[in-house]
């Protein structure tokens, strides 16, 4: 049995310069997308609702520091009562097998779909596949004392990526951990050879180019390791978050 935790001893939030800043300032809606809003969906679906409440106001207040999204998992920093940020990590399971297969045959037999998503967007009937429907698809983790599922600061990243799922919804692909150019390449050499009729692809649409996306290089990097890194050489966090400010700015002043 666990034992009680008294967290009014750890007092109140700590404020964070240069944190994520969400877009939702207010009221229960968060995501304006339906893959932003169906993605919060599930997981409300089997999260603590009161931790959920607190995480939408630790993702508006920018407590959320930086995150780094890769296949299956979100790991993040998160500030709380301590003086060092948590480390929250949200994890979704990857497709595999059978479930791979259906996405691919599902992208394979829908005229144009290829296409869609080669140019950024995801269409909704790719949702009961890549959306957690149940609890056994979602964990959650962090290095708090909360025992909750999940804490108020993996919920605070749960709404972060809700809004990075408005902009940039294919993103949902790599957090079931479908690497976009193996998708393609998988629907593309299945089609060939179900195709015999066309063997030079003469007849052959392909999708639109994509077009590239220009970001500064910090927005590249590990955010998580870029903030350790800036630490090791400033005297307290207000510095690192200073540093990392004119980094960016730095950058986004290079790109124009």
């Amino acid at each position: 049995m666990r034992n009680h935790i008294d967290f009014s001893e750890f007092g109140p939030r700590r404020p964070v310069r240069g944190g994520v800043q969400a877009r939702s300032q207010r009221g229960a809606a968060f995501a304006r997308t339906w893959w932003g809003r169906s993605f919060l969906e599930a997981v409300e679906k089997v999260a603590d609702q009161g931790r959920l409440t607190r995480g939408r106001s630790y993702a508006r207040t920018g407590q959320v520091v930086s995150y780094r999204l890769e296949p299956g998992a979100v790991s993040a920093e998160v500030q709380g009562s301590q003086p060092r940020p948590f480390i929250s990590v949200l994890t979704l399971r990857q497709l595999r097998d059978d479930r791979l297969d259906e996405l691919v045959d599902l992208v394979r037999g829908t005229p144009g779909m290829l296409g869609e998503i080669a140019a950024g967007a995801l269409p909704h009937t790719l949702g009961p596949l890549l959306l957690p429907t149940t609890a056994s698809e979602l964990d959650f983790s962090c290095t708090c004392p909360d025992h909750g599922w999940p804490c108020k600061h993996v919920a605070a990243v749960c709404y972060v990526i809700a809004e990075r799922l408005d902009e940039r919804p294919k993103d949902l692909l790599t957090l079931r951990g479908v690497e976009l150019d193996a998708l393609i390449g998988s629907v593309q050499q299945d089609s060939a050879a179900t195709d015999s009729g066309d063997l030079y692809g003469e007849e052959l649409n392909l999708p639109a180019l994509p077009k590239p996306d220009f970001r500064p290089a910090p927005e590249d990097l590990d955010a998580i390791l870029l903030r350790q890194a800036l630490r090791m050489t400033a005297e307290d966090e207000p510095t690192t978050a200073s540093g990392l400010r004119h980094l960016r700015a730095l950058y986004r002043a290079l790109d124009d």
